[in-house]
């Protein structure tokens, strides 16, 4: 049964998470407390006709950034695209985008107004980061964000308009230098063909702990 939250700044133990990862329900996303949970591989995922819900899923979904894999037609991409990639230039405007996508087979966002605001303020204490990819024009057309705990970066979300804008920041947050693992949290067929896998919670909660919590610098261009 997940455990109810309140004021004060706690959660159970992930290895206490639901079978399906829901571990806790409730509380709020002050700073402090999205920080306590990142530390321990724990992250909101909610809508607005719910209170906020925790989870920790017993698999995460994950690539080492030298597992990457680079398909011969985006090599081809990337050898001529005119496309621009840049970090944390545009983070609020890389969230919104995310969080107004239409997908397919969903019906509104989890990237609510109270999630954005929480996340905004995380970035501008330097441990939220975005990647943007730009057309020759200077619109923005593709980026994704998330959180980084020392050589961990927990990817919350990514967007694209035009083909491949996306997998091209993926491809660029790879190449960020303090960047050991990223975790992708469930699995899309998307981050699969660029090389994720699952990993067992034990042995990310493991690696989770010997990381720093502290604020990072983005390479900020390519």
């Amino acid at each position: 049964m997940p455990y109810q939250l309140d004021e004060r700044l706690t959660f159970p133990h992930p290895s206490l998470a639901d079978d399906d990862g829901l571990l806790a329900i409730g509380g709020d996303l002050r700073t402090e407390r999205l920080l306590l949970a990142y530390q321990h591989g724990i992250f909101p995922w909610y809508d607005e006709t719910s209170p906020i819900l925790w989870y920790a899923p017993q698999e995460r979904f994950v690539l080492a950034p030298q597992e990457l894999r680079i398909s011969k037609s985006m090599q081809q991409f990337l050898r001529k695209t005119r496309l621009t990639v840049t970090c944390d230039r545009a983070f609020r405007e890389v969230i919104r985008s995310c969080a107004t996508k239409q997908r397919h087979g969903q019906d509104g966002t989890w990237i609510t107004q109270e999630m954005e605001e929480a996340y905004v303020e995380l970035h501008q204490q330097g441990y939220a980061h975005s990647v943007e990819t730009y057309d020759e024009n200077g619109t923005l057309v593709g980026g994704l964000y998330g959180v980084q705990v020392g050589h961990v970066f927990c990817g919350e979300s990514m967007f694209t308009s035009v083909s491949n804008a996306s997998k091209l920041a993926f491809i660029y947050l790879c190449q960020q230098p303090d960047i050991q693992l990223i975790d992708c949290q469930v699995y899309t067929d998307h981050l699969a063909s660029l090389g994720a896998t699952y990993l067992s919670g034990d042995a990310y909660y493991k690696f989770l702990q010997q990381q720093t919590l502290k604020p990072y610098a983005f390479q900020t261009s390519f």
